[in-house]
């Protein structure tokens, strides 16, 4: 017999089983785990259940551990489901009958009644989840201070960013699509939107872009057909956004996929951009630029509040090698800029080591970032770099977590 959105919930225990015991991405997990569901419900569904378990882990475990003699291992296919049955009633509000209806049968020919005594337990209790998730305590660990900032912006899954094609038609698009800006070239739309039906979509008005990620690009100003080199590019919003200020842009990624993927952002909305395939700690350019914008490949810790994986599988390790990693890309681009020329260096990253400690190695001017180029609400660092965190524009809807700094050739 089959049961409705039980379908949903086994790829989400598959999602769950693919980031916690194997480290993979929920993105990279997605198309196997996603395979044969039919419906966008069901597949969004299966994400949501995931990305909530993930984002209250630490306190969904918590409540498990309340109701049980033994502490379950923590790849344990019981506590697995647990984590998914909880998250389904706290967060997605799913009726408790419908929760064990369609998460028992994930235990099939395991301790059924082991999981159901569990959650009834909890149910009876009318337990409740904290009003901020509770972050593991390595990345409490590593985010010291800024923790429970951090965390305060992960409370609730992020609103929709579009970057606008045109910054003058800001008020137009915001009321046409019925959201809020929060600079010029941005609108904030409610999440859950189909993006591909919004007015604008097809015509290449605007793109996806959360506001952190817009704020690199925005930070060279007006390219009056001048050189610009996007580094890491893919899948394009910077290199859209400089070609849309004017700059004559040079796009260099070394995924033939991801630059495929941003040919055809570019054909959607009319913007132009030399794209070249190449690793970047191996290509030469032939000459010198006006303008280098590094946005380099990071743990991407920064978008915990729309990729809640990374609060799981990131540590040390990864860090380290990312940090190596920035390091040699900063070092050589440094020399690809012309006398007077600028560079911006960016990370979706919250870790110093990918953000702070690499600033300080760069050996050109500081061109310190102004307030007056920011969003209200953010103020730059004392050394002119600009760094933001999940829990920052609240009351907004939030931002991603970026490091950004710039100097001067």
């Amino acid at each position: 017999m089959d049961i409705p959105g039980l379908p949903a919930r086994k790829a989400a225990l598959k999602l769950l089983d693919a980031v916690l015991r194997r480290g993979e991405t929920l993105d990279q997990a997605a198309q196997p785990a996603l395979q044969g569901i039919r419906g966008d419900a069901d597949r969004a569904l299966a994400r949501a259940l995931a990305g909530e378990a993930l984002r209250w882990l630490v306190d969904l475990d918590a409540l498990i551990d309340s109701a049980t003699r033994q502490v379950l291992p923590d790849d344990a296919k019981p506590r697995m489901a647990l984590r998914l049955m909880l998250a389904g009633w706290l967060r997605l509000e799913t009726p408790p009958h419908a929760v064990i209806a369609t998460g028992l049968p994930l235990l099939a020919g395991g301790p059924r009644r082991l999981a159901h005594g569990v959650f009834s337990t909890l149910v009876k209790r009318e337990v409740r989840l904290p009003a901020v998730p509770t972050l593991p305590g390595p990345v409490q660990g590593r985010w010291g201070e800024r923790a429970l900032a951090v965390a305060s912006g992960l409370a609730v899954p992020p609103p929709l960013d579009l970057s606008l094609r045109d910054h003058g038609a800001t008020a137009e698009w915001a009321e046409r699509l019925g959201g809020s800006s929060l600079m010029p070239g941005h609108v904030r739309l409610a999440r859950g939107t189909a993006v591909e039906h919004l007015a604008g979509f097809k015509d290449g008005a605007w793109w996806v872009q959360d506001l952190a990620a817009s704020l690199p690009a925005r930070l060279l100003g007006s390219g009056n057909g001048r050189q610009v080199l996007d580094l890491c590019a893919a899948p394009g919003g910077k290199t859209m956004q400089l070609a849309a200020a004017g700059w004559a842009v040079t796009a260099l990624d070394a995924g033939a996929k991801r630059l495929q993927r941003m040919q055809e952002n570019l054909n959607r909305t009319g913007l132009a951009a030399t794209l070249v395939q190449a690793d970047a700690l191996q290509w030469e350019p032939e000459a010198q630029f006006d303008a280098v914008l590094l946005d380099a490949p990071c743990t991407a810790t920064g978008t915990c509040r729309r990729h809640p994986d990374v609060l799981h599988r990131i540590g040390p390790r990864q860090i380290a090698e990312l940090a190596e990693l920035q390091a040699g890309l900063l070092e050589r681009v440094q020399r690809w800029i012309k006398p007077g020329g600028q560079l911006v260096y960016a990370t979706c990253s919250l870790e110093r080591e990918e953000g702070e400690d690499q600033a300080v190695s760069v050996a050109l001017t500081p061109d310190p970032i102004l307030a007056s180029e920011l969003p209200g609400g953010l103020m730059p660092t004392g050394e002119g770099w600009l760094r933001t965190d999940p829990g920052m524009l609240a009351e907004a809807g939030g931002i991603d977590g970026f490091f950004i700094a710039r100097w001067r050739a």
